[in-house]
């Protein structure tokens, strides 16, 4: 839902309608709704809903940090 509601601030940001943002991914509207809705929608309408919002690159960061399994990682990392 994190994400879903973070592409819902960005459009209306950028002051672009559910239609409007439908119309420009090529995403029926019924997902974008869906979407803001629910956090529900495929992976490809997802990066489809990004490119029309010009966030593309937000995907290169997707599972480039390092998952610790403790505090002490953490802080091992830091020395």
């Amino acid at each position: 839902m994190e994400i879903a509601n973070r592409m819902s601030v960005r459009r209306k940001e950028k002051k672009i309608t559910q239609v409007q943002l439908a119309d420009s991914s090529n995403v029926s509207l019924g997902s974008v709704k869906r979407f803001e809705r629910t956090g529900e929608i495929s992976l490809s309408s997802l990066i489809k809903i990004a490119f029309a919002l010009g966030c593309e690159n937000d995907f290169d960061e997707l599972f480039s940090k390092k998952g610790y399994s403790s505090i002490q990682e953490v802080i091992d990392e830091q020395k």
